[in-house]
């Protein structure tokens, strides 16, 4: 059986785009955690992987996580900055936590999904009390794989801090520090786990 390799889309994964490890399929999910939940869930239903392993940037709420850092992902949790600040809530039956199936040999550390990219230190400080890191997609992917019975496990590496020069440093870091993960991720081995 196959596993599957996801990002969300094709320069964050890297070399391994055209050339998939044995026993590796890749994909991508698209943009934002909706757009990749039906991804995943399609991508599921057709290629029937055995796991899957997420792979991507992220953001860095404060010091905790240098640019440059690479973290499993341990749980990915839904929120706003809205949320956080009180002004809006979820029904108490929507679930808004997910985690992550299996062991990657990364230090662990949970996400925050946002519903868009966090642009103000403000809410950089209210959403890092949450988790350290915020990535877009992750509560899709694992909402899907959740679902579905599929282990599922993401890597990520800090490409910015969260706030007004997020996306300049985004820009700046992201195809190299993308690289970084890819080469870190085929080094650990995960790649050639049975």
């Amino acid at each position: 059986m196959m596993k599957l390799l996801l990002a969300a889309f094709p320069p964050e994964l890297g070399d391994l785009k055209e050339d998939p490890p044995p026993g590796w399929m890749v994909d991508t999910t698209g943009v934002g955690a909706a757009t990749a939940a039906a991804a995943t869930a399609c991508l599921l239903e057709r290629k029937k992987p055995e796991r899957v392993l997420f792979v991507g940037s992220c953001g860095a709420y404060d010091e905790r996580l240098p640019i440059g850092t690479i973290l499993a992902v341990s749980f990915v949790l839904a929120t706003s900055v809205d949320e956080e600040r009180g002004d809006s809530y979820r029904p108490s039956i929507e679930p808004v936590r997910w985690l992550s199936t299996w062991s990657l040999p990364f230090p662990p550390h949970p996400v925050v999904t946002p519903p868009a990219i966090t642009r103000t230190e403000e809410g950089a400080r209210l959403l890092g009390r949450m988790a350290p890191a915020e990535h877009l997609e992750l509560n899709g992917v694992f909402a899907a794989c959740n679902a579905a019975g599929v282990p599922v496990a993401a890597a990520l590496i800090v490409v910015n801090e969260v706030g007004p020069d997020a996306h300049l440093q985004w820009m700046k870091h992201h195809k190299e520090l993308g690289q970084r993960l890819i080469d870190a991720v085929r080094a650990s081995g995960v790649l050639t786990m049975g």
